[in-house]
């Protein structure tokens, strides 16, 4: 096995930031594999436990290595692992799930009641090497180059939220332009959307929107986005709606500029309680509204393979940043900003 120290992004106290430390290399377990960390990639999620926001005061308990979104080569496997070898370059479904709820006997692993979270609940990847279940290994290809492989996981929540209903030849409205929220605009594009409509506050990201096949965007502040909408659907209302800002006045929006009889996908996680017109807005339209966690297990990802490796979704335009792990604070000072698309860091 495998000893000694490496470097990590530790989230080291209940407050804001983190701290690059020298931690253990972990121990695995017989079911488990230790992977040396190619790259990783930061998200949103990593960002509300940066900033120790509301919702990450609640929810994590430092001090931790954190980081979910990585690609890299298993270096160790348990003596109970069949499913991955040493020298298997793989990436990971990030829900540790108990397999023995009523969700996941039913096929429903991605709202397993008993979920863990790599990162959140367990030890994550903003490291040089991290150890993980083999069960939640995903084999890339071999050809797969490191920065399309490290982002699948985050990818796979923008295929799960654009394709939980019909989107061939329908009006889809994404809004939130961080990178889920791009890839989600291609992911719409690539599945025969009519218009992908992307709304934000911030112009980078919008001319991001743009590369990734937005047809039409709106800065939501300097623009009216219910009047634009009614204008680009003929006055009917958009049939998709994809939420990733988590802003109140967002979702509110888009809820009134869907179509009756329309769809709407939340992915976002809003930090504070939404205030919503549910007789309007929801009840009398005949909305359907679908709560997104995570990425089906493991059809999603088959999804996003497909989809990469069709070439019909190119998702480089979004990868804006990379950067050593030492110099992770600059990633996460630009994603804070909103000076970004995608922020890659390299152990």
């Amino acid at each position: 096995m495998l000893k000694g120290k490496m470097k990590a992004v530790v989230k080291h106290h209940r407050g804001y930031g983190a701290q690059l430390q020298a931690v253990d290399i972990p121990d695995i377990r017989e079911d488990e594999v230790l992977i040396r960390v190619k790259m990783a990639s930061i998200c949103g999620t990593d960002i509300h436990i940066f900033t120790w926001d509301k919702w990450s005061q609640g929810r994590v308990n430092p001090p931790y290595v954190f980081g979910h979104e990585f690609a890299g080569e298993v270096i160790e496997a348990g003596g109970k692992v069949s499913n991955v070898s040493v020298g298997d370059y793989v990436s990971a479904e990030t829900h540790i799930v108990c397999g023995t709820c009523r969700q996941c006997l039913t096929g429903q692993l991605h709202i397993c009641k008993n979920t863990n979270i790599i990162g959140l609940d367990t030890q994550g990847c903003f490291a040089e090497y991290v150890a993980l279940p083999a069960k939640n290994l995903w084999k890339n290809p071999i050809d797969m180059p490191l920065d399309i492989a490290t982002i699948q996981e985050p990818m796979g929540n923008a295929v799960h939220s654009v394709l939980a209903g019909e989107v061939l030849g329908k009006t889809v409205a994404i809004i939130g332009c961080g990178p889920i929220g791009l890839m989600a605009v291609a992911v719409a594009k690539a599945a025969g959307a009519d218009k992908v409509i992307a709304l934000d506050v911030n112009d980078y990201r919008l001319q991001l929107a743009k590369k990734m096949g937005a047809t039409h965007t709106i800065h939501s502040i300097k623009q009216n986005p219910l009047e634009i909408t009614a204008r680009l659907t003929d006055m009917d209302g958009v049939d998709v709606v994809c939420e990733m800002s988590g802003n109140p006045t967002a979702i509110d929006q888009g809820f009134k500029m869907a179509t009756n009889g329309g769809r709407i996908s939340i992915l976002s996680l809003p930090a504070q309680p939404v205030t919503l017109n549910i007789t309007e807005d929801i009840v009398f339209k005949g909305l359907t509204v679908q709560g997104i966690t995570g990425r089906k297990v493991f059809s999603t990802w088959q999804q996003v393979s497909s989809l990469l490796g069709s070439g019909k979704v190119d998702v480089t335009p979004m990868i804006t940043h990379r950067f050593s792990l030492s110099d992770f604070e600059k990633g996460f000072e630009l994603m804070i900003k909103g000076q970004c698309g995608k922020v890659l860091l390299i152990p």
